[in-house]
């Protein structure tokens, strides 16, 4: 097939000895098959987005940590330079976490290299070698629902306990290896201290994996896995091992409002009388 233009690059510097074929494509990037000496892999070659993708991506990049306070401010103020940091910064985040997460033991693809743009890494196949498929496009027994659901409670924590959350996990970014479900797709991976959306996005995450196996075990709908890790994460109480039940004890105590109004109009009024004894000083001086 011709080269396509992001792998030129890495086929000059040796970095790939051929491209067999296209995986797939999809809006932010394009995966290719390739081959490496004797190694087939597949390499990840991200697109240049619009301006109008970056919006999208606010939630997501709360709490990333950047080069510099220039690089900082210019992405905040969205400039020309500011948008190219940015992009830069969400291409890395990918790189980044997969290391991070097989480090973890995390079920995710090995990372072989970050090039001009492009990821290398490994290409997860089903037993016959082919192009292993989405958790989304394989039927299941209600027994191979279940142990899947769990292993992947288990691999969520393991994100959780280092501090990273998936972002957008679904049926769609797992694969199924020979060995079991493999996680895909990280670019959002977001920080589980530095996020303010952190605690909904692994809720989702977690929602999400439940609700398509539930069509092969419809009981895992009752289980709150998300509710239990984040309060163990909070608690200083998750390990990469802990014994997930999917239980959870939900606080149903009615929030007495008004006692918290009373406490916010206390503080406004000291604070109004503060910055009137720091005036009549200011003007006594």
């Amino acid at each position: 097939m011709k080269t396509p233009k992001g792998l030129q690059e890495l086929i000059d510097e040796g970095v790939v000895d051929q491209v067999l074929r296209p995986l797939k494509s999809g809006k932010e990037a394009s995966v290719y098959v390739v081959r490496c000496g004797n190694d087939i892999r597949c390499a990840k070659v991200y697109k240049n987005m619009a301006q109008r993708s970056f919006q999208a991506r606010v939630q997501y990049q709360e709490g990333r940590k950047v080069r510099g306070s220039r690089q900082a401010r210019a992405m905040g103020k969205a400039t020309k330079f500011g948008r190219r940091e940015t992009e830069e910064a969400w291409k890395n985040s990918e790189v980044n976490a997969l290391y991070q997460l097989v480090a973890a033991g995390v079920c995710v693809p090995q990372p072989y290299g970050y090039f001009s743009g492009v990821l290398v890494m490994e290409l997860v196949t089903d037993a016959d070698g082919h192009s292993a498929p989405r958790l989304g496009e394989v039927e299941l027994s209600a027994d191979e629902a279940r142990d899947y659901h769990r292993f992947l409670m288990q691999q969520v924590a393991r994100m959780l306990y280092v501090g990273l959350i998936h972002g957008d996990l679904s049926e769609y970014n797992v694969l199924i290896g020979p060995d079991g479900p493999v996680i895909i797709d990280l670019p959002q991976v977001v920080s589980a201290a530095g996020n303010n959306n952190a605690r909904t996005m692994l809720r989702r995450d977690v929602g999400n994996i439940t609700i398509s196996l539930s069509r092969f075990a419809p009981e895992l709908l009752d289980t709150h896995y998300g509710e239990e890790m984040w309060a163990l994460y909070e608690l200083g109480e998750l390990h990469p091992d802990s014994e997930l039940t999917g239980q959870f004890e939900f606080d149903e105590r009615i929030a007495d409002v008004d006692s918290v109004m009373q406490s916010i109009i206390d503080a406004r009024e000291e604070a109004i009388i503060r910055q009137q004894g720091r005036e009549a000083a200011a003007q006594e001086g």
